[in-house]
């Protein structure tokens, strides 16, 4: 939520493109740069998150994710850059008196602890304890918000792995923080769980009204639960905007990698078009990128037989098909043995058949294309 009296700075990004970063922010981090045995973790990361955001910060394996998570909690200390928090530098101010909540991947609850004890642990466990009926009324408040009445005396080897999320949530807000930062927190869940827990984040944020911000690995869980995407890339910003921005217009060929529904082609922009090794590729975008690369979503290719005219066609063999559920997914191979992949939703009817081993036209319309360089 932008204020309309907020000042700014522009910030670029990796890219060449820029961002806007927020001077009335509640979080602000600048150029945020951190070493492990000399090599890069991350890399001069500028952003800011507001007071009222849900906010998904998506990457590969590698990328920075945690490491930046745990910056900004205060377990690790960036070699350079700076961490604003609530318009103070908190840089190298101690985890614990930041104000800000932390979940973890593993949950990591005490085992010999019941839910009530687990959720109480930081509230009694400070240098100033709260006072018991205190401990007790927020305890009650915060386990009614996540969901856990009725299970305040079992163990926590007693519950499903939804509830133990749902505890070491509830551990972490029960201490009232300003920002929640929340490392993978769906990550050991089945689909099923993961799907509700979704919904039940985004509720739980809406009722406290303070930003959380959520890494994920999955591009389908960042999309769907972010009023803005962070993509996080080697270590620098990828892109930051709304997430059906980032989906539809990618900041580079590695954005659109990560967000797993674009087939992406090496080549170069020649007079007005981009050549590959597959042929010349006409396109509806062109986005200033160090990386050079041409980008079709899976979702824009049909499949034809060999030899039909198309403004935009590529030549490959059928290989398999996987069901979605909502959609089937194709896979074709190219001679040179790349896979290109076609998505069919359901909504529009039943599947095509195709021959295994059969070579295929895919095609698309131009103006779908997007050319990086």
């Amino acid at each position: 939520m932008i204020m309309a009296m907020a000042t700014s700075e522009i910030v670029t990004m990796q890219d060449g493109s820029s961002i806007v970063v927020l001077d009335e922010a509640l979080l602000r981090l600048e150029g945020i740069t951190k070493l492990f045995a000399g090599r890069s973790a991350l890399s001069d990361v500028r952003f800011s998150v507001t007071g009222n955001e849900y906010i998904s910060l998506l990457g590969p394996s590698g990328s920075g994710k945690t490491t930046l998570l745990r910056a900004i909690a205060g377990f690790e200390t960036p070699d350079s850059g700076r961490i604003f928090f609530e318009g103070a530098d908190v840089t190298r101010k101690p985890a614990h008196r930041r104000g800000i909540g932390f979940v973890f991947q593993n949950f990591a609850l005490f085992p010999h602890l019941s839910v009530f004890d687990n959720v109480a642990f930081g509230l009694r466990n400070r240098a100033e304890p709260f006072p018991e009926d205190v401990v007790l009324s927020r305890v009650k408040e915060t386990i009614d918000l996540v969901g856990l009445k009725g299970l305040e005396r079992r163990g926590v080897h007693q519950i499903s792995g939804g509830q133990k999320q749902r505890v070491a949530l509830a551990r972490t807000l029960v201490t009232k923080p300003k920002l929640v930062l929340l490392d993978e927190p769906l990550g050991a869940l089945d689909a099923n769980l993961r799907q509700r827990m979704r919904t039940e984040l985004r509720r739980i944020r809406e009722a406290l009204d303070i930003p959380f911000l959520h890494v994920t690995g999955s591009e389908t869980e960042a999309l769907s639960m972010g009023d803005r995407l962070i993509v996080l890339d080697a270590g620098r910003i990828g892109q930051y905007g709304k997430p059906d921005e980032v989906y539809a217009s990618p900041a580079t060929a590695n954005v659109a990698r990560f967000l797993n529904r674009y087939n992406v082609f090496a080549g170069t922009i020649e007079n007005d078009g981009f050549t590959t090794k597959y042929g010349r590729f006409d396109y509806g975008t062109r986005t200033p990128a160090s990386e050079r690369a041409y980008a079709i979503r899976y979702d824009r290719l049909s499949v034809t037989p060999s030899g039909g005219a198309a403004p935009a066609k590529l030549a490959a063999s059928y290989v398999a098909s996987e069901y979605l559920g909502s959609a089937m997914v194709h896979f074709f191979e190219t001679a040179d043995g790349k896979v290109v992949e076609v998505e069919h939703h359901l909504s529009f009817g039943p599947p095509e058949a195709f021959e295994p081993g059969r070579s295929y036209d895919l095609s698309w319309n131009p103006q779908d294309g997007i050319a990086f360089g």
